[in-house]
């Protein structure tokens, strides 16, 4: 499989760049290749539409050839583990727990205003 996943890496990275060359040779409206290189007639380097055929065709069919081996590519990647599988899924860090009691050292403060509570006696449960 590992073979069969690089022949298709390669064949996709050589029809990448043919697909580049082929673009950039193709001739724009109203120019024709010969006149980029100093030619002055219209059927110097191809022939009048030999050019147009030629390079056309190749564009389709490495075009083609290009979503044929993206596809095989993506179906045929190592299947590891992507990085939001590796993320643990743990529940966002709490803030530290207080403790159970306050300590009896050290009072809290009276609100404003208001008198300093004592400790308050609890009734005893009836019997």
């Amino acid at each position: 499989m590992a073979f069969a996943y690089y022949f298709t890496m390669a064949l996709h990275v050589i029809a990448c760049l043919f697909l580049i060359a082929v673009v950039l040779l193709q001739q724009g409206k109203g120019q024709d290749l010969a006149s980029a290189f100093g030619g002055g007639g219209t059927q110097t380097a191809f022939g009048p539409r030999g050019s147009a055929n030629v390079l056309s065709r190749a564009t389709t069919i490495l075009a083609g050839l290009f979503m044929i081996t993206s596809l095989a590519l993506s179906l045929m990647r190592p299947h590891e583990a992507s990085v939001l599988d590796k993320v643990k899924s743990e529940a966002p860090a709490a803030s530290p727990k207080p403790s159970a009691k306050p300590s009896a050292a050290a009072p809290l403060p009276a609100a404003s205003g208001a008198p300093a509570a004592g400790p308050v006696a609890t009734p005893s449960p009836a019997k």
